[in-house]
């Protein structure tokens, strides 16, 4: 079983910074889902703002969730955090 999330951050360019229960931060692309069923609506940033950590998975306002074993398989290790591998690769999303 993979871990489960601890606490999440959305960021302005559609991803989320997800710090797991083994320590773990990595990064979610939601980008390629907005254009699909429930999650449309989180195009919205003030919608897609709103995610909090619940029950092991990130969760929205409006009920939109991710199966918590899709965030960690198809995020990638944040900047500047060490992956349980001890490697400091990875995703650097660009604020400006």
């Amino acid at each position: 079983m993979n871990p489960r999330v601890k606490d999440v951050k959305a960021n302005p360019d559609y991803t989320l910074t997800i710090t797991f229960q083994n320590g773990e931060v990595k990064i979610f692309n939601v980008e390629p889902y907005l254009d699909k069923g429930i999650f449309r609506e989180l195009k919205d940033l003030q919608r897609f703002n709103s995610v909090r950590p619940s029950m092991g998975t990130v969760r929205w306002e409006n009920g939109q969730d991710f199966c918590p074993d899709t965030l960690y398989l198809e995020s990638v290790p944040a900047a500047g955090h060490n992956s349980m591998s001890g490697s400091k690769r990875a995703y650097a999303p660009s604020y400006s």
